[in-house]
């Protein structure tokens, strides 16, 4: 049980990461969490544990649905001893009634007997956020729950958030799903005289009334709902506002959707450009070498085979050319003439000779081949991408390759999806968006 003293976090783990594959993919049917998503050397759990324990947290509720989602996740954090936290996980037999964000929730709040104060959020996005900040704003307005928000300009919101309607006082009013631009016009005329204003959008993270949300969840019609479907945004926030309960919102600094390959490739981005404010003070200091770089030691110690030197003797002598935004982990090899910028590496990685790295995220032990062209892309764990001199590799366009696939030389991919553990051929003019997830799809464009 929670005291009114702390705010305890609940995290929601229970979805399939659809949107996410293949980087929720370990094979082409087994599923990783969105909890174990890799992000600048760790899983995406591990910097949300720390992050809410950064500010206070230290008991954590893990809403779980699956055998992948319950087992994966309890591997990874256990009962939070490796954290300074505690941990509980949600019943494998309430899974039936854990449908829905909201419905989820509700049920657990119960299940755990939790009174006073929540942090809920999704364990597939990032946030910048102070937590003491939003609790002034819950307990000023008598929130039953605080939203928190992002604020996005038209451009940004048309057809992909939603938005609150707020008042003077910052109680929402009302919620808007995805507006396109006209209807965002004939809402907010303000947007189109100024396209520089901003409006609240949902970032998908709730500071909760425990006793008061309980109580609420009693009531006939949306105790029937929450047996079927009930999702926070859609859902549930809608029926408090309509019934003029207090939902306020809180502006935090910033949230990174990892739910999808674009996404994810400009939180990580952001990410290694210092853009969030609570990643920098969790992430170690940037190496010294220039500005906003982390190069493991074993890795500036570790010779190439074509050259014999190391890392960081071919950073001084310029052979090697690092850019901005770099990471690079445990022991990676780094072949002679390659160019990195914004760029992630994963431990055990080899980035072989004339290769170029650039927006892009490999994975662990991922091999790049020698003068690869790899840009805005995804290479995950134990991939492949081969290249030659002669026949190089390009992958460009929010490419995502999964766990252990393997590319042949001389194919030019441009925004396209390979499904883990396939080999693909040489190839040529596939349409951006194509997702190759078999044996037959290659066969269909070869």
């Amino acid at each position: 049980m929670s005291t009114d003293a702390e705010t305890v976090g609940i995290i929601l783990a229970g979805g399939r990461g659809e949107r996410a594959k293949p980087i929720t993919l370990k094979s082409s049917d087994y599923i990783r969490s969105k909890a174990l998503i890799p992000l600048v050397g760790r899983r995406l759990i591990e910097w949300v544990v720390d992050a809410c324990r950064d500010q206070g947290i230290r008991r954590f509720y893990v809403v779980t649905h699956g055998l992948e989602n319950r087992n994966q996740i309890k591997l990874l954090l256990g009962h939070g001893e490796r954290y300074g936290v505690d941990v509980t996980y949600s019943r494998s037999r309430f899974d039936r009634y854990n449908v829905g964000s909201a419905g989820a929730t509700l049920h657990n709040l119960e299940q755990w007997d939790l009174r006073g104060r929540a942090l809920v959020l999704p364990v597939d996005s990032l946030f910048d956020f102070e937590l003491k900040a939003m609790e002034e704003e819950h307990r000023r307005r008598g929130a039953v729950v605080t939203v928190a928000s992002v604020a996005r300009t038209a451009s940004e919101i048309a057809g992909k958030y939603g938005v609150m309607r707020t008042d003077g006082l910052g109680l929402v009013q009302g919620f808007v799903e995805k507006p396109g631009a006209g209807e965002l016009a004939g809402l907010f005329p303000g947007t189109g005289a100024d396209p520089a204003l901003t409006l609240p959008t949902n970032a998908g993270m709730y500071l909760v009334d425990c006793d008061r949300l309980r109580v609420l969840a009693r009531d006939p019609g949306l105790f029937r709902q929450s047996h079927q479907r009930l999702d926070w945004g859609g859902d549930l926030l809608p029926w408090l506002v309509d019934r003029g309960l207090p939902v306020a919102t809180h502006t935090i600094g910033r949230l990174g959707d990892l739910g999808n390959v674009p996404d994810y490739l400009d939180t990580v981005r952001l990410v290694l450009d210092g853009a969030y404010e609570q990643m920098n003070r969790l992430m170690d200091a940037p190496d010294g070498l220039r500005p906003r770089h982390w190069i493991h030691e074993t890795s500036l110690r570790t010779k190439d085979d074509v050259t014999g030197t190391t890392l960081a003797q071919k950073i001084e002598e310029g052979s090697v050319v690092v850019g901005p935004g770099v990471r690079i982990g445990r022991g990676v090899e780094i072949g002679p003439g390659v160019r990195l910028e914004h760029a992630d590496v994963g431990d055990g990685a080899e980035v072989r000779e004339g290769a170029t790295l650039l927006n892009s995220a490999v994975g662990d032990s991922a091999v790049i081949g020698p003068y690869a062209h790899v840009a805005d892309s995804y290479v995950g764990p134990m991939a492949e991408v081969r290249s030659e001199r002669e026949r190089p590799l390009r992958l460009e366009g929010r490419s995502a390759i999964g766990d252990g696939a393997v590319l042949w030389p001389g194919s030019q991919f441009f925004g396209i999806t390979v499904y883990p553990r396939l080999r693909v051929p040489a190839m040529a003019g596939v349409p951006a968006q194509t997702e190759l997830r078999s044996a037959e799809d290659i066969l269909r464009w070869a």
